[in-house]
This record gives C-alpha cells, structure tokens and sequence, in this order.
C-alpha cells in the first residue's frame, strides 16, 4: 500500500455553496409576464367573459326586484355590486393559476420552470401575482361595467385594495394546489363545480348571512369567501356586520396558509417532476 505521504500534492477545492439569499428577479419577473400575456392573449374569454356573467347576474336579480327591496337600507343592485365585483375578482383568479399548471402538465412544459434557476418561493410568487393580476384586471373591468348600470361610490378605498389584492392571491394559490393535485381537466371541473361555486354563491353576495336560519349562519362563518365579500362591501357601500377585523384576519391568515403549501409542493416537486 503506498504511504499517503509519496502522494502528489493536488489541492482539493471545494464546491461553491450555493447562493440560497439572492432573488432571481429576472426569472421570477419572465414567469410572472408569461402568466400576463398568457391571458391577456385570450381577453375576450378572460375578461370580457367574467363582465358579461356580473351583468347578468344584475339584470336577473336587480332588474327583477327593481324598487322593491332594500337591504340595510341600501337598494338590492347596490348591495349585491361588490359581491359581483368579488366573485368575479377570485374565479378569475383561481381559474388563471389553476389552468396554467394543468396546461403545463398536459402538455409536458413543467421543466420549463423546473429547469430554470429559480426557487420554489420565486416559482410561487410568479404563479401567485400572475393569477392575482388576472383577478384584479378582472374586477376592474366588472366594476367599470357595473358602473354604467348601477350608481355606487367606494367609501373606503384601503379597505378595497386591501381585500381585492389579498383575495386574488388567496384564490391564486388555491388555483396552484388545484391545478398541481388535478390529472385531468375534469378534476379542475369538479373542484370549481363542488367547491369554488357552491363557496361563491353562498358566500351572502345576494344576501345578509342574519336573514339565515342558525344552523346556516354558524356555517356561513366558515366560508373564506363569505370574509373576503363582507370586507370588499364595507370597502365599496361602507357597510360593517361587525367583523372587518376578523374578516381581514381571516384572509390574510388563509392567505400565508396557502401560501406555505405551495412552497411545499413546489420544494417537493409535488406531480411535477413525475
């Protein structure tokens, strides 16, 4: 055996440690301008879309009780205006972000993002303000719309900005688990069919949750979407149920949450890299 000392002298140079602190800002902003121009390039289905449902909606609803409904003493059409923006705001959202992984992985472009340097948390962020930015050009458009049909101000200008942004993140990233947990087209149809619309449609867009029987107000309190609509209300007509704070709470707390999970599944490459 030779003795260790007759060995050549050869340094040994470690590896470089990897850069864990620095931001990719320009992956993570050429993923987020994919997200963009991947709806923007459909506009009439992504936009125009979601702004014909909202005027019908109206034109059932509002039309039909015309003069003869109040709710706390606002007319019906103002009061169900920003439930309508809302509910427009969060589809819009979760349809982005959940189409877009789906698409990804039916069509094998996964390692498009997978292969880029790019962390999970930046991979997130991109997918996350990509469907948020989807959701708030959605509301702006709605409301825009809803303007020319029905006379409403915003009273509290934070408080739209506030719940618009954090919900569009919110439903983004519900999108994002959607969209990574689906294998088919039909499953993105179940979860919007059994979960997103039920949620939407009793989340008291159309009523006041104190009109309910017990049972259905407790369960009410349990909706995510039920606090992003009383708080985007109070934003827009002003009107208070008395939990602005536990609404705000609630959503930016649901919003971390999903947050959270995303990273994982991304860190996991979770039915991605399979």
């Amino acid at each position: 055996m030779k003795d260790t000392a007759d060995l050549p002298n050869v340094a040994v140079i470690p590896p470089a440690p990897r850069d864990y602190h620095g931001v990719n800002w320009t992956g993570a902003t050429t993923l987020y301008m994919k997200e963009v121009k991947r709806f923007w390039k459909v506009g009439m289905q992504t936009l125009a879309a979601p702004v014909l449902n909202a005027l019908l909606y109206l034109l059932i609803f509002a039309v039909a009780l015309r003069g003869r409904a109040l709710v706390d003493g606002f007319s019906f059409a103002v009061f169900i205006t920003p439930g309508m923006i809302m509910m427009s705001i969060l589809n819009a959202a979760f349809a982005n972000s959940s189409s877009s992984l789906m698409q990804a992985k039916m069509m094998g472009l996964t390692q498009d993002f997978l292969t880029a340097p790019l962390s999970p948390l930046e991979q997130v962020c991109a997918f996350a303000l990509g469907a948020a930015t989807r959701g708030i050009a959605v509301g702006v458009v709605t409301a825009i719309a809803v303007r020319f049909f029905v006379p409403y101000g915003v009273t509290h200008w934070w408080a739209v900005l506030y719940f618009g942004l954090t919900a569009s993140l919110m439903m983004g990233m519900i999108g994002m688990v959607a969209g990574l947990w689906a294998e088919k087209f039909d499953h993105l149809a179940a979860v919007t069919t059994f979960i997103v619309m039920p949620l939407s449609m009793l989340s008291g867009t159309f009523y006041t949750i104190d009109r309910l029987p017990t049972v259905a107000r407790v369960l009410s309190h349990y909706n995510p979407f039920y606090y992003a609509i009383a708080g985007f209300r109070y934003g827009i007509i002003g009107l208070d149920d008395g939990s602005l704070g536990l609404a705000a709470a609630v959503v930016a707390g649901l919003t971390l949450v999903m947050a959270g999970i995303c990273y994982w599944l991304f860190e996991t490459g979770y039915r991605l890299k399979s």
